[in-house]
């Protein structure tokens, strides 16, 4: 009987102490086989290393603090699985979140990535900024963000890996690359993530950039026209 294909599992990390237990041990009681865990410190300076390296199943990088498109990458480059997940160290996957992704991308080998559906979890004490889309805390909803993200390696062969340049919107940017180089998206429609909501969250708790997001759209723009005219 085959065997499955390796997925590596992805988590960078920096300063992240508070949740990270939780994230790895979401990645550890994962029912899909086989996985392997890779933790990429980002420079912490809290407990965040003294944690990953309590786990005897993760492979522990650490790094200088240089972002997290560096740290995802290096967990890219590390990783030995055909697939490579991610999850935000503050974030937690569902037991079957890779079962269901992988069977969805196992059967649709024409897709190089898949996303799925997430759903909030609110610290107590902290609410929703009020320019937030009120529709996405009243439900379940395709999360575009790495930690609901489980692609193949080659894709990342093709498309590269994320911009280092970027502190913001690297996901974005990254999605955006890839279906510009012809590479097809799939879509899981079960909740295979909890996304935590709390006072540190970058993405979160900042209102977009606008201003950045058209600069993203345009370089995808001028990106498709060069491949029209080659």
């Amino acid at each position: 009987m085959q065997s499955s294909p390796l997925v590596s599992a992805v988590i960078p990390v920096y300063n992240g102490e508070r949740y990270l237990a939780e994230a790895i041990e979401s990645v550890l009681a994962q029912d899909y086989r086989p996985v392997e865990l890779i933790v990429v410190d980002d420079g912490s300076t809290d407990g965040s290393g003294d944690i990953a390296r309590s786990y005897p199943l993760v492979r522990y990088i650490r790094q200088t603090n240089r972002g997290v498109s560096v740290a995802r990458n290096a967990g890219i480059a590390a990783g030995r699985g055909e697939f490579i997940a991610f999850l935000d160290a503050d974030d937690v996957w569902t037991p079957d979140k890779l079962t269901v992704q992988m069977e969805y991308l196992l059967t649709h080998p024409e897709v190089g990535f898949s996303f799925a559906r997430q759903r909030f979890l609110f610290e107590q004490g902290i609410g929703a900024p009020p320019w937030f889309p009120q529709e996405l805390l009243a439900r379940d909803h395709v999360g575009f963000m790495p930690s609901t993200l489980v692609v193949r390696k080659a894709v990342f062969e093709r498309a590269g890996g994320f911009d280092t340049a970027l502190r913001r919107g690297e996901d974005t940017e990254w999605l955006l690359r890839a279906g510009d180089c012809g590479i097809q998206m799939g879509i899981v429609q079960e909740t295979l993530l909890l996304r935590r909501v709390h006072s540190g969250n970058v993405s979160l708790m900042k209102p977009p950039d606008y201003r950045l997001l058209l600069s993203l759209l345009k370089q995808s723009i001028d990106r498709r026209k060069e491949r029209g005219n080659d």
